[in-house]
């Protein structure tokens, strides 16, 4: 797979996977004072507490960040129940572990936030790639 970065504090580490990344800005509007793309690191993690921290990665529609308890025996990253929301103008987002099976009958499972197209432009249908932004998508 393509390349992950991580970001780490004594609690939690944040992974992030920019080639999955669709740029909704959820993340830096949930938590400008961690999220800052126009600095390097881009992920300040010491900037708010761990608990924040999880619930804005949960907040993520591509899935680009996931999150780990350093300790291993904390079992919060598998804490996530199943919940569906339509972003206005925008994807569907699905939060929670799923299996999904594509026409061809090919499955796979997603983990944490899935994003799906709502627009119809997606080149990577079923899933959003934030090509309603320049379609210009309202919904």
């Amino acid at each position: 797979m393509g390349k992950t970065k991580e970001y780490t504090n004594d609690e939690v580490t944040i992974v992030w996977k920019p080639e999955i990344c669709i740029h909704s800005g959820i993340c830096v509007k949930g938590l400008g004072e961690v999220f800052k793309p126009k600095e390097k690191p881009w992920i300040k993690i010491d900037a708010a507490s761990t608990e924040a921290l999880i619930k804005q990665v949960k907040a993520c529609p591509s899935g680009a960040l996931s999150y780990y308890m350093n300790d291993e025996n904390d079992k919060t990253s598998e804490l996530l129940e199943t919940k569906v929301e339509v972003l206005e103008n925008g994807p569907l987002l699905v939060y929670g572990t799923l299996k999904v099976t594509h026409k061809d009958g090919k499955e796979e499972t997603k983990n944490k936030t899935t994003a799906f197209c709502r627009c119809g432009v997606s080149k990577n249908k079923p899933y959003c790639d934030g090509s309603h932004v320049d379609a210009e998508f309202s919904g």
